[in-house]
């Protein structure tokens, strides 16, 4: 067994406008998880520093104490530090972040006793929903459906020039919240709507033709409904097209605010940000890009 392990794990986004709970991609922001076996501590650094739990209930540590009791091995004591560049509560991934660092270190000291494809099945199990572990377990623009209990996951490709630009606002939207407003029932006419702007997002990032990206990122399923509760939504969206943006969702459930654009990003997050001053709503500009990496190790002894 491995004694010292650190890990990197992408931010995500899912859903991506139409693909509610099934589509989503790893951006190129990252948490990092280091694991030293033979001690007892625990240092959070970055976001959620001051509010996440620095004991045996904080989602890593368990995720970690899950690959040992899947092997049934004995838990050792460990040092675990943590710093996080993704943002809390934010639609960014930040608990599949924690998850799949988690259960990718267990393995790692474990010396990758689990195959990538069940660390996805627990890691799925554990959030309940696919879309966000699958990306940020795997890296790249992700398919992912459940068949028989477990996840398929289908790589889309990405093209290389593509950009991301973020509004996330100080005001978060906890994820039980904004899928608690959702309605369990929804009209053959949305379903439709939504079927034909996800195969055309997915037809878009496959063969690089973004001229339909405005379309492709409409959504009927979820965020009309989460309008009630994020009233700025529509203004950050206006002003993001307005921009030069070739289109924009809610990132996740919410709150951030993705564009996906091949040039004018800082253009695009300025007007975003304005948007939301004149909503009266305060946030962070983020510029960056997807990524094709998922969870990975960048050091071991």
């Amino acid at each position: 067994m491995k004694t010292r392990v650190k890990v990197r794990v992408p931010a995500t986004t899912a859903n991506m406008g139409p693909g509610f709970d099934c589509l989503g991609m790893a951006l190129d922001i990252w948490n990092t998880v280091e694991v030293k076996v033979g001690s007892l501590g625990f240092e959070i650094t970055g976001h959620g520093h001051d509010s996440l739990p620095q004991d045996s209930t904080n989602l890593i540590h368990r995720s970690i104490v899950r690959i040992f009791d899947e092997l049934d091995k004995a838990v050792p004591e460990f040092h675990l530090t943590c710093h996080n560049d993704i943002h809390l509560t934010g639609g960014l991934g930040s608990s599949s972040a924690a998850l799949v660092g988690g259960l990718v270190a267990g393995n790692s000291l474990c010396d990758g006793a689990i195959p990538e494809d069940d660390l996805l099945q627990i890691a799925s199990e554990i959030e309940g929903h696919p879309d966000n572990v699958t990306p940020a377990l795997l890296g790249g623009f992700q398919i992912a459906v459940k068949r028989h209990g477990r996840v398929i996951a289908a790589a889309v490709p990405t093209p290389d020039d593509l950009a991301a630009v973020l509004f996330v606002p100080n005001v978060a939207m906890p994820t039980s919240e904004a899928r608690g407003i959702l309605k369990p029932e929804v009209s053959r006419a949305d379903a439709v709507y939504n079927i034909g702007r996800a195969a055309l997002l997915v037809r878009a990032f496959a063969t690089g033709d973004l001229a339909h990206l405005e379309a492709a990122t409409d959504d009927r399923l979820h965020q009309p409904q989460r309008q009630s509760i994020f009233f700025p939504m529509k203004n950050l969206f206006r002003a993001a097209m307005d921009a030069g943006a070739l289109g924009v969702f809610l990132s996740g459930a919410g709150s951030a605010v993705l564009a996906l654009t091949r040039d004018r990003e800082y253009t695009i997050g300025y007007e975003m940000a304005d948007a939301a001053a004149k909503s009266g709503l305060d946030g962070e500009i983020i510029v960056t890009k997807p990524s094709q990496q998922g969870a990975n190790i960048v050091e071991f002894s």
